[in-house]
């Protein structure tokens, strides 16, 4: 049943070894190019290196829950993720789709069926632009710029020199802009659930990142702290910049 098209790349994140070779060597033979990882961290790892066109993640995995790398990898990318699980409760499907999942196939599974789900979701996101080369890897806009694949940031002609959680951090709040980010969901997606420090680590990354970024006159987005809750990350026209964009008030909810 092969289609003609192009080389569309695949992340196969399972831990059960058979269950990842089948679908490696059946994707292949469609015409594909597979990754494949083992648990959950691997997964999303590979996910930012690779930047697929659709991810097959399962649900039961070491490390992380695929719940969990879900959630991780939607708020970095629109990349489509089918989600296999060997679950049939409706709850579990749900939760799946709720979390940012496009689909799900339940284990055990028939191939015929999956390839066929495969390249429907691959057609569907080309259709409707979704997963676009550059999506998800790039915001660019007033002046500001920052780079997901590069992992770099630059206002005007300036690069500015961040740690690796001080950009995922601010790789968050810009992928959910005008929305608040509780402290808990930002530990959630930037530390990963075996963290276990103190949820002031938030806290003390924003104060870092109002350092790092004082120094310029203006920004096109504003971050404010919800008193209670967490942060909210809202993009400015030109009228509405200030010199104290990042370093806003709080507020309260």
């Amino acid at each position: 049943m092969s289609v003609s098209r192009g080389r569309k790349r695949i992340l196969v994140v399972e831990d059960e070894e058979n269950i990842r070779e089948t679908l490696r060597y059946n994707l292949t033979r469609e015409g594909y190019e597979v990754s494949e990882a083992g648990t959950g961290t691997a997964g999303i790892e590979l996910a930012r290196q690779r930047r697929p066109d659709l991810i097959l993640l399962d649900l039961m995995l070491p490390e992380m829950t695929g719940l969990e790398v879900c959630r991780v990898l939607r708020a970095e990318m629109s990349t489509p993720i089918l989600m296999l699980t060997a679950k049939a409760s409706e709850l579990d499907k749900v939760v799946g789709l709720q979390v940012g999942a496009d689909d799900y196939v339940t284990k055990p599974f028939s191939l015929n069926e999956l390839l066929a789900r495969v390249a429907a979701m691959l057609r569907r996101a080309e259709l409707t632009g979704v997963q676009r080369q550059d999506t998800g890897e790039i915001e660019d806009f007033g002046g500001f710029r920052l780079d997901r694949a590069a992992r770099t940031v630059r206002v005007g002609a300036e690069n500015v020199h961040l740690t690796p959680k001080e950009f995922d951090l601010l790789s968050l709040l810009l992928g959910n802009p005008g929305r608040v980010l509780s402290r808990s969901t930002i530990i959630h997606r930037v530390w990963g659930s075996k963290f276990f420090g103190d949820h002031k680590t938030v806290d003390v990354h924003i104060r870092w990142l109002r350092e790092k970024f004082e120094r310029f006159n203006t920004l096109p987005f504003r971050v404010t702290t919800v008193f209670g809750v967490g942060y909210r990350l809202d993009r400015l026209d030109a009228a509405d910049r200030s010199p104290t964009t990042l370093n806003e008030k709080p507020t309260t909810a």
